[in-house]
């Protein structure tokens, strides 16, 4: 089996072996993440959805879209297809292209091979009806010099369980069909600089944190989403997995996702893409359906670091309604301009786990960082666990989930905690949850004083950040080197960055991605290393089928 892989990733053991299913169920400890690991799934139980209605999702669409042919779509696609965005500004400009035609290119694909057909992916749950008159608009306003960031006019896709006024935020739930909310903190970003929200990706149903053994990917609303390199072969990752997905088969310029404990890089990596999990309090939480207060974060995915870093200066902004929100001049400063014009990986000590050399895509991105100037460290990893990870996840949610419903919910959800939408799935439970619904019993049975909660997080965090500080600090290291989401839990726990960029393909044509894992707050160094390693390696290839 391989290296578990699931949305709240926890790689609690320090060699990277895997955790072997146990059939315990609600037996299981609080350190045994079995449960919410990705499976090796090849028979689905549910594919597509039973929510959506595809004729209705393109109503909005059908004139605008009737003029937009195959001979438009196919003079446009060297133009649009696996460019970044500093290109497709530079077409804008040039007047080869339009943020009109660009925003129909990507509603054409998502039409053309998202939902029921051959090669349908199932990533994509709604659509922005007005995105097409707001690119529209933004034709205009570029005339009139209004551009102000690189983001402006770029059609990005957000996981569904980021508020987004105009389209409802499910989590991928039915209980949260109807939950018709104000946009999120970091949505409001996104509009102030300019970006097309271009509609709502789909995930994991409740970040991955709701059904125990069953695929990522899955959801309820969204059906069932598949990995372009594989379709029905190759896990999608999550709980991004929508996100991942259609920023691989080039559904939109760059997405939004979320992460708990790998729910970025897992789909990120999955999926041969970028993905960045910014330190804990860089982005704003609100707004956004939770699982753990302590641990949550959204972040860029994005084909390239590039357009990951464009995307990471549009979102950022200080929330004072956030309590782990980071307090800085963050205004002024921007992770994308000058950050790349020169070699910054030369001369910075990384430590490569000597228990990940037997990789060999991991083994040739270190001869790649090698010729860049980098210096490597073989480090073993350290012999620490994270006690009580699914007790904090349980305990968070049990809290967070009710507030996120009263203060940022749409008014008129009839649910308000976790055994309400318990008891709502429990009406249809095969259609709302064909795979059960064993985590959110979980987090219903669990129980703990102040006291104890402060001391599970307390743990956590310690043994988190003793797994990274200590090689850091003992081998005068800059970051550290992991694959996929391997380590995800250790850079969770400890509130860490990380970035993982496209390394490869496994012998069966699998993605794979090196990540860079840093202090806090490093987000402009993990961004250039990743670039450096990008430039020099060029791995990212487009799936075939999709082009």
């Amino acid at each position: 089996m391989k290296p578990i892989l699931f949305c709240i990733t926890l790689m609690i053991v320090c060699s990277c072996k895997n955790t072997e299913k146990s059939e315990e169920g609600a037996e299981k400890s609080s350190t045994d993440i079995s449960a919410i690991s990705t499976k090796e799934f090849t028979e689905f139980k549910v594919l597509d959805s039973k929510y959506i209605d595809n004729s209705k999702l393109w109503e909005p669409f059908n004139i605008d879209l009737s003029d937009f042919t195959i001979d438009k779509y196919n003079a446009l696609k060297p133009l649009i297809l696996e460019q970044d965005i500093p290109t497709l500004q530079q077409h804008i400009q040039d007047g080869k292209l339009s943020y009109e035609d660009l925003t129909k290119f990507y509603l054409y694909r998502i039409r053309a091979f998202d939902r029921e057909n051959d090669l349908s992916l199932n990533s994509v749950i709604s659509l922005n009806p007005y995105v097409i008159s707001e690119a529209q608009q933004k034709d205009v306003d570029v005339k009139n010099k209004m551009q102000k960031h690189p983001i402006f006019g770029m059609p990005i896709l957000l996981k569904d369980n980021i508020n987004t006024e105009g389209m409802p935020t499910t989590s991928g739930a039915v209980a949260f069909q109807n939950n018709n909310a104000k946009d999120a903190f970091i949505v409001e970003r996104l509009k102030k600089q300019g970006a097309l929200i271009l509609g709502k990706a789909n995930l994991s149903e409740w970040a991955y944190f709701f059904c125990g053994d069953c695929p990522s990917g899955y959801s309820a609303i969204g059906g069932q989403t598949l990995n372009p390199y594989g379709r029905k072969i190759m896990d999608t990752g999550g709980s991004s997995s929508g996100s991942g997905v259609a920023v691989a088969a080039n559904f939109c310029v760059a997405a939004v996702g979320t992460e708990t404990s790998g729910s970025i890089l897992s789909p990120a990596s999955q999926n041969s893409g970028v993905g960045l999990k910014p330190t804990v309090g860089l982005l704003s939480r609100r707004g956004i359906v939770p699982i753990s207060s302590t641990l949550d974060t959204p972040g860029p995915m994005a084909k390239n670091v590039t357009d990951t870093a464009i995307l990471l200066d549009a979102l950022v902004g200080f929330d004072d309604t956030d309590p782990k929100s980071v307090k800085r001049d963050l205004e002024g400063t921007s992770y994308y301009e000058n950050n790349f014009k020169e070699n910054k990986l030369r001369g910075k000590r990384l430590g490569a786990f000597t228990t990940l050399l037997e990789d060999s895509l991991y083994v040739r991105a270190i001869e790649d960082l090698k010729t860049q100037g980098a210096i490597i460290i073989e480090i073993e990893p350290e012999k620490v666990e994270l006690p009580d990870f699914l007790r904090l996840l349980n305990l968070d949610m049990k809290n967070d989930l009710p507030n996120y419903i009263k203060t940022s919910g749409d008014s008129n959800l009839t649910v308000k905690s976790v055994q309400d939408v318990m008891a709502f799935n429990q009406k249809d439970s095969m259609s709302t949850m064909p795979y059960g619904q064993s985590l959110f019993a979980g987090i219903v049975a669990d129980s703990a004083t102040d006291k104890e909660f402060s001391e599970i997080k307390t743990t956590l965090k310690t043994n988190g950040k003793f797994f990274f500080d200590t090689p850091l600090e003992r081998d005068d290291l800059d970051g550290i080197l992991s694959i996929n989401n391997y380590h995800a839990g250790f850079a969770a726990v400890a509130e860490y960055p990380a970035i993982t960029v496209p390394m490869g393909y496994t012998d069966n044509g699998a993605p794979k991605g090196l990540t860079f894992i840093g202090k806090p707050l490093t987000e402009a160094s993990l961004l250039s290393w990743a670039y450096t390693y990008e430039q020099a390696s060029k791995r990212r290839v487009a799936p075939e089928n999709y082009n």
